[in-house]
């Protein structure tokens, strides 16, 4: 029976193998009709499970803390800012007038600052010192701070006022200034003073670059349109804010198609300083070429009509129009020879130089030496006044040689010129005439690109 089995399974088992290899997509479909058809009825099966409608439902709350009432919310919504504002202080300034222009809105502060001793002696009313202010978002005054540098001493002041809480107080300080250096340049379309205002060059600068070259180029007469110069100047700075002005360090001046330069160096070995071309030949000359820094020549050496004679004569000197208290300097190395009152010169300095050459300075409002006391070249030694037969504040200046009066601007531009660089300083001069290069030419790209 078992054979008979086995051997019946064995036939279905070959007609079933036969019918496959002769009939493979018939049987093939067939099988997937057959799963499709199991995973339908297990598709129904599952089908039906609860409904979920019918599920039983519970409610569960939590208490949440409000984002209105978080502290680091309300810091987000009112964060608070400072403004901070600088300016420059006017003689006409009161409280009032300079927090206004300062954009501060805070009486409290204007009333500390009408009654605080310090401020009134040290900022109201005087002018020129460098301010700045501090203020809330709403404009009241946290801190307001001045600096000014009094004398050459090499520091400045600093006065603070601050507020702690609803109370204002004030300190004075002193530190010591920075120096820095600066690069500026201009071109000529009128004047030297125009192109240095319009370049933002201080008019201290600009009286420097004007003595610099004046033995070169007449700045009264010489100058034309398109001229330019670059300048390397020093800066004294207060907390890193400018105060004022130093020494011209470097400059270059292009007149007429031709250039000059000047660099400042002192020479190790020495305790001053002098300019010297960028090839280091001294720019020193034994007379300068005016008593008074950069002024106007009001009446040259020549055939003039006398304001006071009302007549044709000759002028044996040279006016300078400048106002009453400016400083006058004597031009050259010498001895104090008469300093008093004289006819119509009023007061009158004499100063004796070498070779039988004398200067004369008249109608001073002070004098500042006395007989027989010695001088150096650029050293002050009075004022411009209008004492004597003078019609306004002017100085009259004379240079004489053997007694016999001589073009004051012909003489100085003849005198020679100091020694060149001693051979040891020679390295040293070198390497700072190689800097002071790269800076005038950097200098001349920031003008030629400001033009542009």
């Amino acid at each position: 029976m078992i054979n008979g089995f086995t051997t019946a399974s064995l036939a279905l088992l070959d007609q079933l193998t036969h019918s496959v290899q002769k009939h493979p997509k018939r049987i093939t479909a067939a099988v997937a009709a057959l799963l499709l058809t199991g995973g339908g009825g297990a598709f129904a099966v599952a089908s039906l499970a609860p409904d979920a409608s019918d599920l039983p439902v519970r409610q569960i709350s939590y208490a949440v803390e409000s984002l209105a009432e978080s502290p680091a919310l309300a810091a987000l919504e009112a964060p608070g800012f400072s403004l901070y504002r600088s300016e420059q202080t006017r003689s006409s300034d009161t409280a009032e007038s300079l927090l206004q222009r300062m954009g501060v809105a805070d009486p409290a502060a204007a009333a500390f600052l009408r009654s605080d001793v310090s401020v009134r002696q040290n900022l109201l009313g005087r002018a020129g010192r460098s301010v700045s202010a501090e203020t809330t978002d709403d404009h009241r005054l946290l801190r307001l701070t001045a600096r000014w540098a009094p004398d050459d001493s090499g520091t400045f002041r600093r006065l603070v006022v601050e507020r702690t809480g609803e109370k204002f107080s004030s300190r004075i300080e002193t530190a010591p200034l920075t120096t820095g250096s600066r690069l500026a340049g201009g071109v000529i379309r009128s004047s030297l003073f125009a192109a240095t205002d319009a370049s933002s060059i201080p008019d201290s600068v600009a009286v420097q670059i004007a003595e610099l070259f004046s033995g070169s180029i007449d700045f009264h007469r010489s100058l034309r349109k398109a001229d330019r110069f670059s300048v390397v100047y020093e800066t004294l700075e207060a907390d890193g804010e400018p105060l004022r002005s130093g020494r011209v360090l470097s400059a270059e001046f292009h007149n007429n198609g031709k250039t000059h330069q000047a660099m400042w160096f002192q020479d190790p070995g020495t305790s001053k300083g002098t300019y010297y071309t960028l090839d280091g030949e001294s720019m020193r000359r034994a007379y300068l070429t005016s008593p008074v820094e950069f002024s106007r020549v009001s009446s040259s050496f020549k055939m003039r009509f006398h304001p006071i004679l009302q007549k044709w004569r000759a002028h044996l000197g040279t006016d300078y129009a400048a106002p009453t208290g400016t400083t006058v300097r004597t031009v050259g190395d010498g001895v104090v020879e008469f300093a008093g009152v004289q006819n119509g010169f009023g007061n009158v300095i004499f100063v004796k130089h070498r070779n039988q050459h004398q200067t004369v300075y008249a109608h001073l409002s002070r004098m500042d030496v006395k007989k027989g006391q010695t001088v150096e070249q650029g050293q002050t030694i009075g004022a411009v006044g209008a004492t004597g037969w003078a019609t306004g504040p002017h100085l009259h200046f004379e240079f004489r040689v053997n007694g016999e009066h001589q073009d004051p601007q012909t003489i100085a531009q003849q005198s020679e010129a100091a020694a060149p660089v001693s051979a040891a300083a020679r390295p040293a001069f070198d390497r700072l005439a190689a800097n002071m290069r790269v800076q005038l030419s950097a200098a001349a790209l920031v003008l030629q690109a400001s033009a542009e």
